[in-house]
């Protein structure tokens, strides 16, 4: 076992794991990574009320990213925010823990604060299996880890058992919860150590986990209506059920209405229409959005550019 190496300390990184994360799409243009509208993002979302930024993960269409546009991205964005003004979480996922280990080396000096990893996916191996792999990244990492237990799209799921006994490692943060099973998750809140933070990651389901005690979300609908899941992260982490509830209704919808066809083909339709994005182009095998739903995204587009012009 290679021995633990650690510069930046998980109590350090899990003091930055609460509030409103975004992982943010990556744009592309004609088949490349489109640098300049992801300079555009980058400036429009680190003037809202965000606690921080994932790259390259599920939103980020990682999988179709190249090791050398993977760089390029997360540099591009460093230096459009510059140093300390958001941390950075960079999405690993795979089912070769040996290669994770050769993409954990590769990207420790990169400008990031923290990793986001994923359940190894299609191997589906036990709980056993998933906390020696974790436990192997984590034992090597520089970076702080996030662990992301998502079972509907990698086939396995992370049991709170070994999620605790995760808990406990010297460079383990926390977790994005997309488990999808609320008695699994209220079990976890109940039972996690105090410095492990949750966020969760089912954006229809964020008001009901951020009430059960989660720490805040990483959103992808909050590509849209930044602010407002802002608002909603915060008055729940203050108790203000009520008013987080009434934010709340104003998005809830958005959530689906992003998510009815599959992420982040309608975010990246919503972006492009509004301006922030060149292109709405996602790389296969995702596709964009059907005729219908643009034609809904376009309604839903007007409808609240008038309710916030009035």
């Amino acid at each position: 076992m290679t021995e633990l190496r650690i510069s930046h300390p998980r109590s350090g990184f899990q003091n930055f794991l609460h509030g409103l994360w975004l992982p943010l799409v990556t744009p592309f243009r004609n088949g490349e990574l489109d640098e300049v509208s992801l300079r555009r993002l980058v400036r429009h979302y680190a003037g809202l009320p965000i606690n921080g930024l994932v790259l390259a993960a599920t939103t980020g269409e990682s999988l179709t990213l190249e090791a050398s546009e993977t760089e390029r991205l997360v540099f591009a964005v460093r230096d459009e925010i510059g140093a300390g003004h958001l941390p950075i979480c960079l999405g690993l996922s795979g089912s070769n823990t040996r290669a994770l280990l050769d993409t954990l080396a590769r990207t420790a000096a990169w400008p990031i604060e923290g990793y986001l990893i994923s359940c190894p996916y299609y191997s589906r191996p036990s709980q056993r299996g998933l906390q020696l792999h974790f436990s192997a990244l984590a034992d090597r990492a520089d970076h702080p880890v996030l662990l992301y237990n998502i079972p509907y799209r990698t086939g396995v799921n992370l049991g709170n058992e070994a999620m605790l006994r995760l808990a406990d490692h010297p460079n383990i943060a926390g977790l994005k919860d997309c488990s999808a099973d609320r008695d699994q998750s209220l079990d976890l809140l109940r039972r996690r150590p105090q410095n492990f933070a949750i966020l969760s990651g089912e954006d229809a389901q964020c008001y009901e986990a951020l009430i059960d005690g989660a720490d805040g979300g990483i959103l992808a609908s909050a590509h849209v209506e930044t602010a407002v899941f802002a608002q909603v992260c915060k008055l729940a982490a203050a108790g203000e059920r009520d008013a987080a509830l009434a934010r709340w209704r104003s998005v809830a919808e958005l959530t689906r209405l992003l998510f009815s066809e599959p992420s982040p083909a309608p975010i990246k339709y919503w972006l492009w229409r509004t301006g922030l994005i060149a292109s709405a182009e996602v790389r296969l095998p995702m596709t964009e959005v059907s005729a219908e739903l643009a034609a809904r995204l376009d309604l839903e587009i007007q409808r609240r550019t008038a309710v916030s012009a009035a």
